[in-house]
């Protein structure tokens, strides 16, 4: 069965998640939505990028959790010219602060209730 909506694939572990949490600044409109839709967008297409999970609070903070199949595809993700000068666009003008973690996913299971028991 496939994930609902808004839940990125879960592929057989290991493989690694970027966690980027951020607090957006009261003046972020001009231009954040675009800027967004493209990154997941161009994320999409970059070699061993396998999903994304996203929410954001009526305060400001996000969550935006990447998954990748390597470390390399992550550094590679981080180096492309147009994340670079987004990445460059969020820090003058759109965030007031962020944390990026990225992390080794060692175990991965999921339950939803149209398939029955869970299993783990």
């Amino acid at each position: 069965m496939s994930a609902p909506t808004g839940f990125a694939p879960r592929p057989e572990p290991p493989y690694y998640a970027v966690i980027f949490t951020s607090l957006r600044t009261q003046n972020d409109a001009a231009g954040y939505a675009e800027a967004a839709e493209r990154m997941a967008a161009l994320a999409a297409e970059q070699p061993g990028y396998l999903g994304v999970e996203s929410t954001r609070g009526a305060d400001g903070l996000g969550i935006t959790v990447s998954y990748w199949a390597s470390l390399e595809a992550i550094q590679a993700w981080r180096t492309h010219i147009e994340h670079t000068a987004i990445r460059e666009q969020g820090r003058a003008q759109w965030y007031e602060h962020y944390e990026l973690r990225v992390a080794r996913i060692e175990r991965a299971y999921g339950w939803s209730r149209s398939e029955g028991p869970a299993h783990s």
